[in-house]
């Protein structure tokens, strides 16, 4: 890895508030894979939701 993760990591943040509303501790809260499935396209699978996912979710809400 080249790139220093700072620099890295703002414009990740930047880009959450941008186009999520995130504040910048909704950003630090959510996890890499969180980041990356909201950022994604919808999968073309048409798979929805499971209930586990969706339960998984619902517990980390405060």
């Amino acid at each position: 890895m080249t790139a220093a993760f700072g620099p890295g990591a703002l414009r990740l943040a930047g880009l959450a508030a941008r186009l999520l509303g995130w504040r910048p501790a909704e950003f630090w809260e959510a996890t890499p894979a969180e980041l990356a499935a909201i950022l994604s396209p919808p999968a073309a699978s048409g798979e929805g939701l499971s209930r586990a996912d969706l339960n998984r979710m619902m517990e980390r809400e405060p």
